[in-house]
């Protein structure tokens, strides 16, 4: 069985991993990488690993009114560059768009693969969650279904390697000599990722999310994202990881643990960790998740996500053990 699969983005973080967990992927043959910048460019000067059967593709200018027959399009664009142009895209043409334009947007499907797999196969537009989110509301999702926790005034405390914020340009502020011995708050108050959150929250919980505060950091790691999370609930730790461990049985990429979470488990791979600490006198419930943001952040899931669609084993193609040391 072949899939044909096309990656526009590819030369960012984001289209890279896509075409790397695609190069081996059981089903999907990739036949088109398009990009900006890049286009023109051979795909192996770009990833030079890349296997010998996909050294013959050029990276296209991206254009969707000039697109080969496709099965499936992975978009990795940056936030706004993609609502116009993939409102173009033939209807037969299955799309999973791992930037941000769609997320919540009707004719769209929000694709929280570990949580709402039935809300996801067989549907054709697929806008994958944020990298944040990923790792925060994988985390979150069993306590606000199960009532264990207020929805509402939730902290959200998250680190995530520079690859996070995008491949950049030779401006860019996310070099060696900026981002080595460094920490780096941003996106205060107004992230990107808000909404989505809010929004999942709300669904799940049947309640409000209003006081949600989420700060992310840039930390100088290339790979990894934490979400340290501070909740309202009375809720005992052996009760939070028993919700978790419910919710989440028989799902392939989530692992719940005792232990707190570390990135380096999730490193390269498609699985996000999740655990839980909590202190019922004080009313506080800390939820803690841990993923590859360009795995389960990303790429992984998007792939996961295009199985879903596309009738396939979830686990298709993902199933490889994360990278150690």
């Amino acid at each position: 069985m072949s899939i044909r699969v096309g990656i526009v983005g590819i030369s960012g973080f984001g289209g890279g991993e896509a075409m790397r967990l695609i190069a081996s992927h059981p089903a999907f043959e990739l036949v088109y990488a398009a990009g900006e910048g890049s286009a023109g460019t051979p795909l192996v000067d770009r990833f030079p690993g890349l296997p010998a059967r996909l050294a013959g593709l050029v990276i296209e200018k991206w254009d969707p009114a000039r697109l080969p027959a496709l099965d499936v399009l992975f978009a990795s664009l940056p936030t706004g560059a993609s609502a116009e142009a993939l409102a173009r895209v033939p209807a037969g043409v299955k799309i999973v768009d791992i930037g941000g334009d769609h997320r919540y947007v009707d004719g769209w499907t929000y694709g929280l693969a570990d949580i709402w797999p039935d809300r996801i196969a067989g549907r054709s537009r697929i806008a994958n969650p944020g990298c944040f989110p990923v790792a925060t509301l994988t985390a979150l999702a069993p306590l606000l279904a199960g009532g264990l926790i207020e929805p509402g005034h939730i902290v959200i405390d998250a680190k995530t390697g520079i690859s996070g914020a995008g491949r950049g340009g030779g401006d860019s502020r996310f070099g060696y000599a900026e981002s080595n011995e460094n920490l780096v708050p941003y996106g205060l108050l107004r992230h990107t990722h808000m909404p989505e959150m809010a929004e999942t929250i709300e669904r799940l919980s049947g309640g409000s999310a209003a006081g949600l505060v989420f700060t992310p950091h840039l930390v100088p790691m290339t790979r990894g994202l934490l979400a340290t999370i501070y909740c309202r609930g009375r809720a005992t730790t052996e009760q939070c990881l028993d919700a978790a461990r419910r919710f989440y049985a028989g799902r392939a990429f989530v692992r719940v643990t005792d232990r707190p979470p570390q990135t380096k488990w999730a490193t390269g791979s498609n699985l996000a960790f999740v655990s839980y600490a909590a202190d019922p006198e004080r009313n506080l419930v800390i939820a803690m998740g841990a993923v590859d943001n360009l795995g389960k952040g990303a790429a992984g899931q998007a792939v996961q996500n295009a199985n879903l669609i596309c009738g396939l084993p979830e686990t298709a193609g993902l199933d490889g053990v994360a990278l150690w040391p």
